[in-house]
């Protein structure tokens, strides 16, 4: 029995040494990046797009549509109405934090429309 601890505590020292050893080694032999991702990004413009749209739609839907406003909303107003002060404050809280997220969509969506103009013109420059 004292043989196999032995083993097994040597075996996770040896191992943890070879993990401690490989850190600095993977670190120094990550390279800075070597462009903007410009290619990659006009790429997956049209999905990105997609989903921002989805996004928006769903947070914009009435309360009978998971994750919009309006059913966090009716919530808020049932948790009110029964008296539960702690849920109706943390429902505040995440409804504060989806308002907001609309406003950083919509500020998302106006940015990718000047990106896929951009990448409608340089469209052999991405590709370099």
């Amino acid at each position: 029995m004292r043989i196999n601890r032995t083993v097994a505590a040597a075996g996770v020292l040896a191992l943890a040494g070879a993990l401690l050893a490989a850190g600095p080694a993977q670190a120094a032999s990550g390279s800075a990046p070597k462009g903007d991702g410009a290619k990659s990004i006009c790429k997956r413009l049209p999905k990105t797009e997609e989903k921002l749209d989805q996004a928006l739609t769903r947070l914009h839907g009435d309360a009978s549509v998971n994750g919009s406003i309006a059913r966090l909303e009716q919530r808020v107003d049932n948790a009110k109405k029964a008296g539960h002060t702690e849920i109706e404050k943390y429902l505040n809280d995440r409804l504060t934090a989806r308002r907001a997220l609309v406003s950083t969509l919509d500020t998302r969506k106006a940015d990718l429309k000047s990106v896929a103009d951009w990448c409608a013109k340089n469209a052999p420059a991405a590709a370099k």
